[in-house]
């Protein structure tokens, strides 16, 4: 019975870690595909409210491609934004920019 509890406790806790790391990644992806542009990821993502960022990543983040997309002065992010790799990432940049965005009240630590 005891082997069968901590297995349980070790499970739940190793899921909760999973679920917490997209964040991470989230930020790991703006550091290496979006900082060179915008700048720290406190600015860009205390922009606009929790809300507004959700509204934007919605459907794997098609909002914000298409802003990207539609931008000149965003020509070298056009083959990121057309690639699945973006597609891929999206979920993990939109857990990023909502937990940082305006009215979170949390500061993220990439600047």
């Amino acid at each position: 019975m005891h082997t069968f509890s901590a297995a349980v406790v070790i499970t739940l806790l190793a899921g909760s870690c999973a679920l917490n790391a997209a964040t991470y990644k989230g930020q790991k992806i703006y550091i290496e595909t979006c900082k060179e542009c915008h700048g720290g990821g406190q600015a860009l993502a205390a922009s606009k409210k929790q809300r507004e960022w959700k509204k934007i990543m919605d459907n794997n983040g098609d909002q914000l491609a298409q802003i990207h997309l539609n931008s000149k002065k965003a020509e070298p992010a056009w083959e990121y934004f057309n690639n699945r790799v973006y597609s891929k990432n999206a979920k993990h940049l939109e857990d990023f920019l909502v937990e940082y965005a305006k009215d979170s009240g949390n500061v993220p630590a990439c600047n």
